[in-house]
């Protein structure tokens, strides 16, 4: 049982690169939330990592305002994920967006690729696109940080169906998430290295034509089981059983 006030586990914090030393001193915006907004104090431990693999556990030595100095005393490094999971996700209205891709993050997706729909309700174009775009990047770096996860997905620029058709061809193995699939996502037979690609509706579904073109680039059509399910969680189910049937969980 943990006491009160005491921290579950050392929070991490993302950092352009790790140091080559032992002693690092974290400022910036991490360091404000280190402490200001978590308050970590000089003895607590916390985990620094680049986001790329890289990461260090450290130990506080002083606090002030919006820094913290540490000293690191373990460093580890974790390979890339193999399969790379890649989730074309369609643009959605509102939060439900942000909702999938801070779920997908934690759940595991590697590659986030924004993908305007024609039934996508919202779509990215000039500024108002970028800041779009920058809203999920900032998203699935929060979620990474809470999934104390090594590696931050990538968030690509948004992508046509043309573009994703270019994508689901070029990946080793490539599924579309659709309603009337017969095939079953958990029955599927699946590669053991690679890339697998997996297109993800908005809230009016895969088009036809869409669907016809991703099976063409060799997507297989695949269902969840019997229930329909919204944008915002029907990928974040989905990685829940690659996850399983891959063995990251």
């Amino acid at each position: 049982m943990v006491g009160k006030g005491k921290r579950v586990s050392a929070p991490l914090f993302l950092v352009g690169s790790l140091p080559d030393g032992d002693e690092f001193r974290l400022d910036g915006p991490e360091g404000h939330h280190a402490a200001t907004v978590q308050r970590l104090r000089v003895g607590e431990r916390l985990v620094l990592c680049d986001g790329r693999g890289g990461t260090a556990s450290a130990v506080v030595t002083s606090a002030g305002r919006g820094i913290l100095d540490v000293r690191i005393d373990e460093r580890r490094y974790a390979a890339a994920p193999d399969p790379r999971l890649v989730v074309v996700q369609g643009l959605a209205k509102g939060d439900r967006g942000e909702l999938a891709i801070q779920a997908m993050t934690e759940v595991g997706a590697d590659t986030i690729v924004p993908w305007s729909a024609a039934r996508s309700v919202a779509q990215w174009q000039g500024e108002r696109g970028e800041r779009s775009r920058q809203r999920w990047v900032d998203t699935a770096r929060e979620a990474a940080k809470q999934a104390r996860r090594a590696w931050v997905p990538d968030v690509t620029q948004a992508e046509s169906t043309r573009q994703v058709c270019g994508r689901v061809g070029g990946a080793g193995f490539a599924v579309v998430l659709h309603e009337e699939a017969t095939t079953s996502l958990a029955t599927v037979e699946l590669p053991r290295t690679g890339e697998i690609a997996m297109v993800v509706g908005p809230e009016g579904g895969v088009a036809p034509d869409e669907l016809d073109a991703f099976v063409s680039a060799g997507a297989v059509s695949v269902r969840l089981g019997v229930n329909v399910l919204r944008t915002s969680t029907a990928g974040v189910a989905a990685l829940a059983v690659l996850s399983v049937r891959l063995g990251r969980w």
